[in-house]
This record gives structure tokens, C-alpha cells and sequence, in this order.
């Protein structure tokens, strides 16, 4: 029977061969209507006189008997083709469905066969030539009969489908404003749906024509009833079928197809072909009317609102991009849409939870693509609605790392975070921080709350190996190079210690390493496995770990801060430790003299454990401002710390700025601290190049005016006559914007000090005495100076620290052992050529280490080093 029925449908939809196509061009539609006629003809034929197509022919009359849509005496031709087609088609169905239901029947009665054997196929399998067929006669049915009735606007107009939809289009005169049309649109919608029940033709049906069948289902539905003309209006029982036949449809059909074909029916992009359409069709440049507009976008929203349906619309729009440049401008329209949510959606976190979970799109070929939607609507999200973002967009992607820091447990303990979850959380602000990179104040303060808990993780995975290392580092370096200057100073100073952090990682637990190469917060074990009885064992051993974490933490810092190699912020953040540093050691001769003014006997013993503390707290900021420098100093190279030259510049001034808080606290640099003063000297060296250089800019002058009052301090108080004559020139050249250049402004650079021999006029030295203070000359002040830096130390111990690897040390002793031979001390002049040849040879030999220095040497001139050093040092030379 099913062959049968095939063999009838295609009798009716085969060409003929006596049809032959005329030289005319008006003549092919009569050519396609006296096809129809003669193929029609010849099916009622065959059904009379064949006898192997009796069973359709009495399956066609149980059809038409029961068929109130069915005309025989209908004298357009077309419609009753139409009308031949779908008999057969119903006929079809009607032996499928009781075939089917036997065979089910059958298998529920449990059927034994062998466990070889393959199991039966149910009957409504058509094979690939009967497909063929019926295909054709869908096609026929939906051009003749469904297409034709549209209203305009509504549906894709055949004229730009095919040559062949063309003339079918000019074949048809029904018109889609009678009420025939409107029964013919329903006759046929109808029967398509009957023939959809059936799996097999449902298929066949929905993959060809679902769009044409819900644009008849919405004009039958939806469109808006005439007053002018009410016998063409449906009834409203038959409107209420199609709205929910409508419904039916759209919640059977695989979602992402269905909003595909809303989009097109609500006036999407169109398959327009230049000139108007194949045929030149006037309908072609018609839009959607409103009412089909608006209930398609009602429809969309209410796709929008299911269950994936984020996921849906989005796949439905993007499916089979090439990843080109438009796709890209798709990605960015879809984000857009989405960032405004539906009015009727019943929850706003499942709506927007389903834009954060397009990032976790795990098909290769469209991975990109979704996670560009999803970065793009989070960021247009955040900029647009910052409170609507922060609660349902930020919230929810940082929530695992909010749930590690301190301001979370509060009132307990931190619940423990997985390896997936935090996984997820940190690869999701990746991607919308960094790979979106548009930074916004929300989403910077939003990233500045978990930032600690970042960089904890970022030292756990340095010491570890760990796929969240990279990630981690590129959160912290986007954030701190898209940050204000004083924020990301702010933070830097957080992390490095000297500040305290509101929300850092929880003390009570840990990040530890995930089975998945991950990491995982979870809380500390109560007992440590290194514990043992003695109780100072234990606090030594955690007073350990306290220290080597914070020196790991700054390792860390640093290394971050080397990789900001096109950033001013690694300089910025230098100079602002320097600053600081210049401004605790002017504090903290203010605050000895208030302790030895403190009248203890007269306070509390509460105010006194405050000052205790107090002056604790102190101290302990000052060494961590001093080990931070140290590790910054040894770790970032100095053309990261200093790439500017007004960072040079800056750094000159703070250096200038602390030797005049020594100076005005009453104390000799170059006696208490000799590696200060050879800095100094070194850093006024250091203007003086630049200012002997390419001449300078106004701009750059004004910059290095700030060097114009400590440069006078020094000239004025600084006890050697060299860095005196170097300040007041530098000074000089500065003030007048390079137009004044004394002589020796150059090489006082690199002058050693010598004897003041000139400028018997300056401000005599002051000399601290145990109970008066005398005037003196320039010489025999400096002289005293001199005398009383080579009588601090025997001569046998600055020879050794000529010859120390430590560079200060030895540029230092060489100094002195200059000044002694100037000073024509007893035991240099006895051993003269031996001090000159140590200072000839540390000055210009090109050797690299210190150590290899002091090893040539000792080879190159015997007998000088030797007498001088212990027996053990001696012997490893």
C-alpha cells in the first residue's frame, strides 16, 4: 500500500514528455498548467482502471468523504491539484498511522527474535526515492497551495526562492485578501499538520517548509480582523486551533531552528538578489507588517526565557559562521540584545546566569564565538547598567573568590572552594577582563574587592605548576595597567605589605594544589604535621613561614611588576617607596627625641604598652618599606625602574632629600655612613651628565627645579668642599635654564675630594665637641675631618677593605687611603706605590667580578695583598 500511494504522488508530480516549452516567454505558465491538468487527469485515470492502486483509491474516498475543504467542481485548476496532493498525502498518513499502531502493538507483546538478528524497522521508514517523492509534493502543496495566500510581508515571497517559485507566482491569481484564500491558507496549513503527527513525515515537512507553516499559523492566528469585510474573517475557534497549533509547533521544533525562523518572519536578513528578486516581484521589497512584527517579538522573548534559551538564540543567529569579520559584528549585535532583559522574565539571575554560562561552550568551532557574545553583553552590561551588572553579572562570576577572603567569613568559617569552581570563576574573569579589555570603573572596582585573594593565588601557582598561573598573572597586570595611577599605587603598596588589605585571603585556610592541575581553597588542618613538643621549636618554625611567605609574596610582586615593561607604574611605585622612605627617616629623629622626652613614671601602664606598641608598629612598617625596596632593587632591572627622565630625576630629588635630612640632623655622612655619601656623590654625578648632554627642553628644567632647594642645603652645610662646588654649580645651571655653565661643573662630576684650596669665603664646618664650638680655616677643617677618618681604623684595615668584593666598602677605603697619601701619613707614604697600584687596578681593570679582581691582582703583583690578609683568605686566593 505505501509503494501504491508513493506511485500515485508521483504520477501526479512527474513532467510529461509530451510538455514542451515554447519560445514565448508568457508561455510558460500555461505550459505549467496544462501539465498540472494532464497529470491530474492521468491519476484519476490509473485510480479507475489499475487495479494495484484499488486500496489508495478507496483510502482516497474514506478522505474525501470525510473532507469538508473538498470541491470536485472547482474550475481552478491549480487548487484542485492542490487538492489531488493533499487526498493523497492524508491517505498516505492514514495507512502509516494504523500500520504503525499494529507494529507497536506487536512489540509490546514482546516479539521474540533472535539476538542476531536486527530488529524489525517500523513501517513508516520511507525509503530515499520515496522521500524524493513525497518531498516533490510537499513542495507542490506549499507552492501552490500555502505561499500564494500570504499576506504581503508575510513569509518569504516565492519570487525569491527559485525561477520555477516565480512562475508558480505568476501562475496563482487567488489573492490573499478573499475570504477563498484565507480558507484555502487554512485547508492547507491544516493538512500539513496532520501529516507532521507521523515522525517520519514530520520530518519531512519541518525541514523544508517550517517556515512557510508558521507564517500561515501566524496570519491564521494573529492577523487583525477587518471591519470592512467580515465573510473572509475565520471564526474564532479556528483562530484559537492555530494559536495553539502555533505554540505546539514552536515547543516541538528545535529551538535554535524556530528562533532562526522568527528572526526571518520578523523581518530578519533576506536572501534579496539585486533588481528586485528573480521575478521582479513588487512584494519582494515589502516588510513585515506591525502586528507580525510585534508577536514575533513577543515570541522570541518568550524563546529567549526558556531554559537555554540565551544559549538558543545565540546559536541560532551565529550557527555556521566562518568566524570573518561579520560574524564578529553578529557576535557584538546578539550581546547588545541580550544585555536587556525581557520584561516578563520571572528571574533575573537565571537570565543572566545563562549569558555567564555561553563562556563554557564547549564545541571548538563556535567556542569563540559564544564567549565573544558573552564578554561582549557582560561589558556592555557593566557600562550601561552598572547596579543591574554588579548584582547579577559580578556577584555571581566572583562569588568563589569572594568566598575566600576574610570579609566573607566574618561570621564563621570560609566555606571551602573547589577546583572546578574556582577553575571556572577565575578562566570566566579572564576572559571578560582581560580578552574583552574594556575597562570600566564598575568592573575595576569590582576586580579591586578580589585582587588579593588573585595575587594569593598567583604565589600559590608560582610555586607550583598549575594552569591558573597564567591566567592569574594576566588579571593582575590588565588590572594594574588599566587602573589610576594612584589606585594601582594603592594596591601595590596592599600587596607588598605596607598596607593592609580589607579582603584578602582568609588566615584559617589555603590554596592547595587540584587533581586537574587547578588549585582548591580549603581550611588549614588544626594540627601541623611539622609540630613538635617544644613549644619555641613551633614559634620559631611559624615565625619561619610567616617570613618566608612574605618574602615569597614579594618575589612574586616583583616579578609582576618586571613584565610592566611599557609602564610607568614599576618607576612611579619606586619613587613613591623612596618618597616614604625620606620622609620616616626625617620622622624618625623627631620621634627618638620624643622618647627620651617621654616621662614614663607620669603614664598608665595601659599608655605605656600603647607607646610599646605604637612604637612597634613603627618600627615593623619601616622594615618592611626597607625589605621591599631591597627586593625591588635586586629583581626589577633599572631600565623598567627608571625609563623616563623625570623618573631619574625624581629619583636624584629623593636622593638629595634624604642627605639633607642627615644634614639637618646634626650628623657627618660621610662618617656615619659612607655608602650614603659615595651615593650622593654619585647621584650629583649623575645631574651633572645630564645637564653636560643634548641640551634640554623648558619642560625637562622645570621638572629638575625641585632639585633647587636641597641642592642648596648641601651647598650650604654639607662638610666636603667637592659635593659643596658641585651643588652651588649644578644649581646655578639649573636656575638659569642652562644660560650660566661654569667650567667645572663637568668635572667636579668626577673629581675625588681633595683639599679646599679655594672659596675661602664659604660657611666654615661645624664640628660637634663635647662642649663648645670654634672657628676654623677651610684647610685645617677639612684637614681635622680627614685626620680623624683615618685615625677611626688601623692602616693594615683599610688596606683589606680596599681589596672587599663589597663595592661601596672599597670605593670607600680607597678614598681614604687617597686622602692619607695626600695627608702624607707616615704609613702610607711607606707603602705608597703599593696604595697607588690597589687604586690604578680596581679603577680600570675590566674584570667583572670583585673577587676575580682581588685573585688577578694578588697573581699580577705578589706580595701586596699577601702580607695583608689572614693565613685562611690568603691561602684561597
Amino acid at each position: 500500500m505505501t509503494s501504491a500511494a508513493v506511485t500515485a504522488l508521483n504520477t501526479l508530480t512527474r513532467p510529461l514528455n509530451e510538455a514542451r516549452v515554447h519560445d514565448v516567454q508568457a508561455s510558460h505558465q500555461d505550459t505549467l498548467l496544462a501539465a498540472l491538468c494532464a497529470n491530474r487527469a492521468l491519476l484519476l485515470e490509473q485510480l479507475q482502471g489499475d487495479r494495484g492502486l484499488e486500496e489508495v483509491r478507496r483510502l482516497r474516498e474514506e478522505v474525501m468523504a470525510v473532507a469538508q475543504w473538498f470541491s470536485s467542481d472547482t474550475e481552478d485548476a491549480t487548487w484542485g491539484f492542490v487538492q489531488e496532493c493533499l487526498l493523497l498525502l492524508l491517505a498516505l498518513t492514514r495507512h502509516l498511522s494504523v500500520e504503525v499502531e499494529v507494529f507497536n502493538q506487536s512489540q509490546t507483546l514482546g516479539n521474540k527474535h533472535t539476538a542476531e538478528g536486527a530488529p524489525p524497522l517500523p513501517p513508516d521508514v520511507l525509503s530515499v526515492s520515496q522521500q524524493k517523492t513525497l518531498g516533490a509534493a510537499l513542495q507542490f502543496v506549499v507552492s501552490l497551495g500555502l505561499c500564494p495566500y500570504l499576506a504581503p510581508g508575510v513569509g518569504v515571497p516565492l519570487g525569491h526562492r527559485s525561477v520555477f517559485a516565480v512562475t508558480v507566482e505568476k501562475l496563482v491569481h487567488g489573492g490573499s485578501g478573499s475570504a477563498e484564500a484565507t480558507r484555502r491558507l487554512l485547508t492547507t496549513t491544516s493538512v500539513l499538520l496532520q501529516l507532521a503527527e507521523l515522525s517520519s513525515l514530520a520530518t519531512l515537512v519541518f525541514t523544508q517548509h517550517l517556515g512557510d507553516v508558521m507564517a500561515a499559523l501566524c496570519q491564521l492566528g494573529y492577523q487583525p480582523h477587518r471591519a470592512t469585510d467580515e465573510k473572509q474573517n475565520l471564526t474564532a475557534d479556528e483562530r484559537q486551533t492555530c494559536r495553539n497549533a502555533l505554540g505546539h509547533l514552536l515547543g516541538r521544533v528545535y529551538q535554535p531552528i524556530v528562533i532562526k525562523e522568527l528572526l526571518v518572519l520578523q523581518g530578519g536578513p533576506r536572501q534579496c538578489v539585486a533588481g528586485g528578486g528573480l521575478g521582479g516581484s513588487s512584494s519582494s521589497s515589502r516588510s513585515a507588517p506591525a502586528w507580525l512584527r510585534r508577536l514575533c517579538g513577543q515570541l522570541l522573548s518568550e524563546r529567549l526565557m526558556q531554559p537555554n534559551g540565551v544559549h538558543a538564540v545565540v546559536r541560532a543567529v551565529l550557527g555556521g559562521g566562518t568566524g570573518g569579520e561579520s560574524d564578529w559584528r553578529k557576535c557584538d549585535s546578539v550581546a547588545r540584545i541580550l544585555v536587556a532583559c525581557p520584561q516578563q522574565s520571572a528571574s533575573m539571575d537565571s537570565y543572566y546566569g545563562q549569558i555567564l554560562d555561553l563562556l563554557h561552550h564547549k564545541d571548538k568551532l563556535t567556542a569563540q564565538q559564544f564567549q565573544r557574545v558573552a564578554t561582549r553583553a557582560s561589558l556592555f552590561m557593566v557600562q550601561e547598567k552598572p547596579h543591574f551588572a554588579q548584582q547579577y553579572l559580578l556577584a555571581p562570576l566572583l562569588a568563589p573568590l569572594h568566598r575566600c577572603s576574610t570579609a566573607s567569613g566574618e561570621g564563621g568559617r570560609s566555606a571551602a572552594v573547589d577546583e572546578c569552581e574556582l577553575t571556572r570563576c577565575v578562566e570566566d574573569t579572564y576572559k571578560i577582563c582581560v580578552v574583552g579589555n574594556s575597562p570600566s570603573a564598575p568592573l575595576l572596582k569590582a576586580l579591586e574587592e578580589v585582587l588579593p585573594v588573585v595575587f594569593t593565588l598567583f604565589c600559590f601557582t608560582k610555586r607550583n605548576v598549575s594552569h591558573l598561573r597564567a591566567p592569574c598573572q594576566d588579571i593582575l597586570l590588565w588590572y594594574l595597567s588599566c587602573t589610576a595611577s594612584s589606585v594601582a599605587l594603592s594596591a601595590l603598596k596592599q600587596l607588598s605589605g605596607l598596607q593592609r588589605w580589607q579582603n584578602e585571603a582568609a588566615a584559617h585556610c589555603h590554596f592547595t594544589p587540584g587533581s586537574e592541575g587547578g588549585a582548591k581553597f580549603d581550611a588549614t588542618d588544626g594540627i601541623s604535621a611539622a609540630a613538635t613538643d617544644d613549644e619555641d621549636d613551633e614559634e620559631e618554625e611559624a615565625l619561619y613561614e610567616k617570613l618566608s611567605e612574605e618574602q615569597w609574596r614579594l618575589e612574586c610582586l616583583m616579578s609582576l611588576l618586571s613584565e610592566l615593561t611599557a609602564s610607568d607604574l614599576p618607576g612611579d611605585f619606586f619613587l613613591h617607596l623612596l618618597q616614604e622612605l625620606t620622609s620616616w627617616t626625617a620622622a624618625a629623629h623627631d620621634a627618638k627625641e620624643d622618647e627620651c622626652d617621654l616621662d614614663v613614671s607620669a603614664m598608665t601602664l595601659l599608655e605605656v604598652e600603647q607607646q610599646l606598641l605604637s612604637r612597634g608598629k613603627r618600627r615593623g612598617q619601616r622594615l618592611v618599606l626597607l625589605q621591599v625596596l631591597a627586593v625591588m632593587v635586586e629583581s626589577v632591572q633599572h631600565s623598567v625602574l627608571l625609563r623616563k627622565p623625570t623618573q631619574v630625576v625624581d629619583f636624584i630629588v629623593s636622593l638629595v632629600q634624604r642627605a639633607c635630612v642627615a644634614l639637618d640632623q646634626d650628623h657627618d655622612l660621610s662618617l656615619e655612613n659612607p655608602v650614603e655619601s659615595q651615593t650622593l656623590s654619585m647621584g650629583m654625578g649623575l645631574v651633572a651628565t645630564l645637564l653636560s648632554g643634548p641640551p634640554l627642553c623648558a619642560g625637562e628644567y622645570t621638572c629638575m627645579s625641585r632639585l633647587l632647594p636641597p641642592l642648596e642645603t648641601l651647598a650650604e652645610k654639607h662638610p666636603e668642599v667637592v659635593i659643596q662646588e658641585l651643588a652651588s654649580n649644578l644649581r646655578a645651571v639649573i636656575a638659569t635654564h642652562g644660560a650660566y655653565r661654569p667650567e667645572n661643573a663637568t668635572a667636579a662630576a668626577t673629581r675625588t675630594p681633595r683639599r679646599p684650596e679655594t672659596r675661602d669665603g664659604l660657611k666654615q664646618q661645624k664640628m660637634q665637641t663635647e662642649g663648645e664650638k670654634s672657628r676654623t680655616s677651610p684647610r685645617s677643617t677639612a684637614t681635622d675631618v680627614k685626620s680623624s677618618l683615618s685615625s677611626t681604623k688601623p692602616f693594615s684595615d683599610w688596606m683589606l677593605e680596599a681589596c672587599d668584593p663589597d663595592v661601596p666598602t672599597r670605593v670607600f677605603a680607597l678614598r681614604v687611603l687617597t686622602q692619607m697619601v695626600q695627608n702624607k701619613n707616615p704609613e702610607a707614604l711607606h707603602v705608597q706605590e703599593k696604595v697607588v697600584t690597589v687604586s690604578h687596578f680596581f679603577t680600570h681593570s675590566p674584570t667583572p667580578k670583585p673577587m676575580e679582581k682581588i685573585s688577578d691582582f694578588n697573581i699580577t703583583h705578589t706580595g701586596v695583598v699577601d702580607p695583608l690578609l689572614p693565613p685562611s683568605l690568603s691561602s684561597n686566593i
